[in-house]
């Protein structure tokens, strides 16, 4: 098993005042050769958005797109017609393919609005842009692992044209799991977003990462109630190699 740790206070920082945002790998002004991504997994943005404020449009290409709502309401408009509030209990993807431009804004004035926005290389480039929207919620599975995005139209959650499942735990203090990776060739990068957890003798605390790979599974244990979010994904980035 071959693993990479990433301390949540070692996140590349950014300060916008409106915008206060964590980068666990290189984007925009933060840049680290060590941490371009983890096989085709290349952002994951830990954003904090003031009340009123948020991201005019802009444009997005050959991008698989995931938003995950921790807390408030995203307001959500792209140039294929849809829009949307995504609140915590939601996911939300957007397929950017050929070119398409969105915002993000804080729904309310009074109180800020806080995401995860991850992106996924896709599979091939030039594909047809696509938004889908679903209420995970309703389908949670206390102290087990609860996809909520993966290849397949048919499956639990949202999809993607990436050979990826994304799975959330949340964890009971205590709690131990077995995770099977899903594909040959597939890593995991788990992600904290609140509470502790072990796997095998690394502990990991809140916001913290772990890349894991060339391995069939491992063992999942939260040290406190918690919140993990498991990203399985290709490590083999050819043929689409586009940076954020």
């Amino acid at each position: 098993m071959k693993t990479v740790f990433h301390a949540a206070d070692s996140r590349g920082d950014a300060e916008h005042g409106w915008l206060k945002s964590r980068h666990t790998f290189s984007f925009a002004e933060y840049y680290d050769p060590q941490r371009m991504g983890f096989g085709v997994l290349r952002v994951i943005n830990d954003d904090c958005v003031e009340g009123g404020m948020g991201f005019g449009r802009h444009p997005h290409q050959d991008m698989e797109i995931i938003s995950l709502p921790l807390s408030g309401d995203l307001a959500h408009k792209d140039s294929m017609g849809n829009g949307s509030i995504i609140k915590n209990g939601d996911i939300q993807v957007m397929s950017a393919g050929t070119g398409i431009t969105h915002s993000e804004m804080n729904a309310n004035a009074d109180k800020p609005v806080k995401f995860l926005q991850i992106w996924v290389l896709a599979r091939k480039n030039g594909i047809k842009p696509r938004y889908q929207q679903v209420t995970i919620a309703d389908q949670a599975k206390p102290n087990d692992f609860q996809q909520i995005l993966s290849p397949n139209a048919d499956d639990d959650g949202v999809w993607i044209h990436q050979d990826a499942w994304f799975s959330l735990a949340n964890f009971d203090k205590d709690t131990s799991r077995y995770y099977q990776i899903k594909k040959s060739g597939n890593g995991v990068y788990v992600f904290v977003i609140k509470g502790s957890a072990n796997i095998g003798d690394r502990q990991l605390g809140e916001r913290d990462g772990l890349g894991i790979w060339d391995v069939d599974g491992f063992e999942l244990t939260a040290t406190s109630d918690a919140q993990i979010l498991l990203m399985d994904v290709p490590m083999d980035i050819a043929p689409n190699t586009n940076q954020p």
